[in-house]
């Protein structure tokens, strides 16, 4: 038994060539589509188990701890076994498996060719299709949204998933490996789908929304001091502001972790991001983030400079991971 298990290890352990292989991947072709993607068999099983828990009165805080538990137990179990069948056929078709694993739970790629799309949109003053894609990003109101405000959510939405759709699964992969990345993502998939403060979710959710606060923590944090770094040495982005900005106004923002890479870009970019939110006919806020003293971001050029910083920063925090990992021990 000891010999498959220690054959196995490795192939579970962060590796920096498949680090840079997935990140790779992920920016040149984006998110893979394949029923069997892991995120959508995770989603697919939390909807399947949160209507048994449901069914047999565990909708309390219990129930979204269960619920944790086996989706988890299940993942990781069945990440396992896929990699031990892979190695069992050869170890190359294992590093296979295992990069590509890795490319599917990276998610930056995606998001920049769909901020690219509105941008597009708006530039050729098709507001009702960047209207339509800012939708899929954001859940507000879009029918009052003029071309300004479309690129401004698409700009707050990326500069948000740098956090969780990049570092954050990067560094969980640095500390632990596949199984790091994959339980990262349990936990992200539990708080897109059942992290509300809602009747039905509070308590429900509350494991969920929690963990993926605990998990989101240290790589908000870092990727607040990679946008600061970056943007100190760009030509046309101000690290100064970056920084505080983001120290500054992170808190403005809902939740524990979002507010610093949203903030740190409006610093860094020199443009006021967020403005006027509406909700089903209701302005629910009139926030603006960033320098008082900045105009608000407008331009397809502020998209584009959005854009080189977060890819950028990304592109840093992982090459800095790679390096981790190829240090001697």
């Amino acid at each position: 038994m000891a010999g498959p298990v220690a054959q196995l290890l490795p192939l579970l352990s962060p590796d920096a060539a498949l680090l840079a292989a997935g990140v790779a991947a992920d920016l040149a072709v984006g998110d893979p589509v394949y029923a069997w993607h892991p995120v959508r068999l995770v989603g697919a099983m939390l909807a399947w188990m949160e209507g048994r828990l449901r069914a047999a009165g565990l909708d309390g805080y219990g129930g979204g701890v269960l619920l944790f538990v086996l989706l988890a137990t299940i993942s990781l179990g069945a990440v396992t076994a896929a990699l031990f069948a892979a190695n069992v056929v050869s170890p190359y078709v294992g590093w296979l498996v295992h990069a590509f694993l890795l490319y599917s739970l990276l998610a930056l790629g995606d998001l920049v060719r769909h901020v690219r799309r509105i941008d597009a949109a708006v530039g050729a003053c098709d507001l009702p299709r960047a209207r339509r894609a800012v939708s899929a990003l954001v859940g507000r109101d879009t029918d009052r949204m003029d071309g300004a405000a479309c690129r401004r959510a698409a700009v707050e939405s990326l500069s948000e998933s740098l956090t969780d759709g990049f570092v954050s699964p990067l560094l969980w992969y640095l500390l632990a490996g596949l199984p790091g990345i994959v339980l990262f993502k349990v936990v992200s998939t539990m708080d897109s789908m059942v992290g509300y403060k809602t009747v039905r979710y509070l308590r429900f959710g509350w494991c969920g929304a929690r963990l993926d606060d605990v998990m989101n923590y240290v790589p908000a944090r870092i990727a607040w001091l990679a946008i600061a770094t970056v943007a100190a040495v760009l030509p046309s982005f101000s690290g100064r502001k970056a920084w505080r900005v983001g120290l500054r106004q992170h808190q403005l923002l809902l939740g524990p972790n979002s507010g610093w890479s949203e903030a740190a870009t409006a610093g860094a970019l020199e443009r006021q991001i967020v403005g006027p939110i509406w909700l089903n006919g209701v302005l629910v806020t009139d926030l603006w983030i960033g320098d008082a003293a900045d105009p608000p971001l407008a331009t397809g050029d502020d998209v584009r400079r959005a854009i080189a910083l977060c890819v950028l920063s990304g592109l840093v925090i992982a090459a800095l991971g790679s390096m981790m990992l190829l240090r001697p021990h």
